[in-house]
């Protein structure tokens, strides 16, 4: 199966303030400090290892939920997500931070960590790209949360999901050091934002002060030091120490090698280490895969145990791996999982995959994981439908685009027309209307064919972007629903239906699919294609070019859930796996929010 290496990252996000609850009967009576999002609430006890929601509601004669008491609506009307409920937990505080820009956008608080009664919030990406930071909030009063800072991000910048307050005291610095990612906004490509990572001195949380910002690897690929403007883009940073020195790992979001590690023993002078692509150093990690079989690092969690230090690295289709990095030059393999066979809660294979984030038990026993996954459908199958290469190409759906399943009919099919890359800097895609596109039979819909990209093309000399962007120009200029096809790549082999993720604008339903480079051309009944690169002048069918028609259908494969596997070494034996019970339900795949575990 092809393995998928590079691929822009985007994060969805629920929840907009800091809600402090106390659990009610815990045999300690400890706090827990905890976002939610209204599908959160919504999961109660069930039996076995999936959950059900179905207490304070009451279920309808047409098979929906109703909330059984209108007091339980604490999120607005009911529409967008699963009625509220709530069992052996009581609201104790709660707080929107305004202070810096008025209201919170929805999606906007990324990650927080809490340290000495203070919540470090961070700020997401949202329209404008100026509300990038930190929001500080003193929690020592859980009833009464009071907003105190915030931190701006550099310019262009958001943090996300890596927020990390850790105590200092080496022989350059004592005191509280706040870690956090720096991302670019993905709507703002013309610009360059920070990368890499900030940390600030926050002994005292109401008057931060800056450490090193925008710290990172600006070297080429397998190098963390270079000439680049910029740091690469980092989707995650965590610090520990170890003989006195104090390091950062942090998710490179633009490399192969994708484990960056520094010594930040001096937070106002951090230096690298080294940086690691874990299948090149550990191809045992890589098994038959899972569904799209996309392979990179998202979230990286160290914890020591018994004088050495481990890693827990998220890498997504590949599953969860273990290091021991107590050198954190020379890593070495200690187990990790796999996504092979069946799903354990869906039984198909091969399973969603989306190792996303994982957390080792107290008492190290266990490791408690997270599999992301905002699509509860998967591709089934795409044809070309009429002409001459009429047939079934392979295809995946896109994340963050909607499925062919939301559609009246489930289906996605129609006409086509090709529109070029589709980025906001490329040539701009012909509206439906000026193409002569064919009138539309019941059930179709017009579709603008976008190839993924662009990269090593002279004739298109422009930054490639995510898909999300090229869809909504799709849907601008008119069409209905956007199918994209990889790009040269150079071989055949490693043409396969993979364009991306990520990028959509918020709140968007744009049905998105994804097809080969190979059946770009066949589509549109262009020369045979080329993989070559650069990207040959001729060979690719010009903007404008009327298609075949295309289906597409997808299977519903749930939304992401959490797995409980054995801490040991080798492949990691897995004892459950949990979802709620909605998240397995088809007839709640669309209208309720995200029901995936984050």
């Amino acid at each position: 199966m092809a393995v998928s290496r590079l691929f822009p990252r985007a994060a969805i996000i629920t929840g907009a303030s800091l809600l402090l609850a106390f659990a009610a009967g815990s045999a300690s009576g400890a706090q827990r400090e905890q976002q939610q999002s209204p599908q959160a609430e919504a999961a109660v006890p069930g039996h076995g290892s999936v959950f059900s929601s179905t207490s304070a509601r009451r279920l309808m004669p047409d098979g929906s939920f109703a909330p059984a008491l209108d007091s339980m609506r604490q999120h607005g009307p009911a529409e967008g997500h699963l009625p509220a409920t709530r069992e052996n937990v009581d609201l104790v505080g709660k707080l929107e931070p305004t202070r810096a820009f008025g209201p919170i956008v929805e999606g906007q608080i990324a990650d927080l960590t809490v340290h000495k009664g203070f919540a470090y919030l961070n700020s997401w990406d949202e329209p404008t790209c100026t509300k990038g930071g930190v929001y500080v909030a003193d929690i020592r009063n859980p009833a009464n949360p009071r907003e105190v800072g915030f931190i701006p991000a550099l310019p262009v910048t958001y943090h996300g999901e890596g927020a990390q307050v850790f105590e200092y005291d080496t022989e350059a610095f004592q005191g509280d050091v706040l870690a956090v990612n720096n991302e670019t906004c993905t709507h703002q490509d013309a610009e360059l934002g920070a990368g890499g990572f900030d940390l600030y001195d926050v002994t005292d949380p109401r008057n931060p002060e800056i450490l090193v910002q925008g710290f990172g690897d600006r070297g080429p690929e397998g190098e963390l030091t270079g000439d680049a403007e910029q740091a690469n883009s980092a989707h995650n940073i965590r610090l520990w120490e170890n003989d006195g020195k104090v390091y950062a790992a942090s998710v490179d979001n633009l490399e192969l090698h994708d484990v960056d590690i520094f010594d930040v023993t001096d937070p106002r002078n951090p230096e690298p280490v080294a940086e690691f692509d874990l299948v090149e150093e550990f191809p045992q990690i890589v098994d038959n895969g899972a569904n799209g079989n996309l392979i990179f690092n998202h979230d990286d969690v160290i914890k020591k145990i018994g004088g050495r230090v481990f890693m827990l690295a998220s890498y997504w289709d590949a599953g969860y791996v273990k290091l021991d990095i107590t050198d954190p030059a020379n890593p070495v393999y200690v187990g990790d999982t796999t996504f092979d066979g069946p799903d354990p809660l869906t039984g198909l294979t091969p399973p969603e995959g989306n190792a996303h984030q994982v957390e080792f038990s107290e008492d190290n026993g266990f490791l408690l994981a997270a599999d992301e996954d905002f699509n509860p459908y998967r591709a089934d199958t795409f044809s070309i439908t009429t002409g001459p290469n009429a047939g079934e190409f392979p295809a995946q759906e896109v994340g963050g685009g909607a499925s062919a399943a939301s559609l009246p009919d489930l289906t996605l099919n129609g006409p086509t027309v090709y529109g070029g890359y589709g980025c906001n800097a490329s040539a701009p895609i012909p509206s439906r209307d000026s193409v002569g596109l064919p009138a539309l039979e019941t059930g179709e819909e017009a579709i603008v064919v976008l190839q993924r990209g662009p990269a090593d093309d002279p004739q298109n000399p422009e930054e490639a972007c995510f898909p999300g962007e090229k869809a909504a120009n799709g849907i601008e200029a008119g069409y209905d629903a956007v199918l994209l096809t990889n790009r040269h790549l150079g071989s055949a082999d490693l043409d396969e239906p993979f364009c991306g993720s990520g990028g959509f604008p918020p709140g968007a339903q744009i049905v998105t699919l994804c097809t080969t480079h190979e059946a770009l051309h066949h589509i549109f009944n262009a020369e045979p294609p080329q993989f070559g690169l650069p990207v040959p002048a001729t060979g690719e069918p010009a903007i404008g070019t009327l298609g075949e028609k295309v289906e597409g259908t997808s299977v519903f494969d749930g939304w992401g859930y959490a797995h409980l596997y054995e801490n040991g070494s080798g492949k990691l034996r897995e004892v459950d796996a949990f979802a709620i019970g909605e998240a397995l339900e088809p007839r709640f795949a669309f209208g309720f929010g995200d029901l995936s575990i984050h």
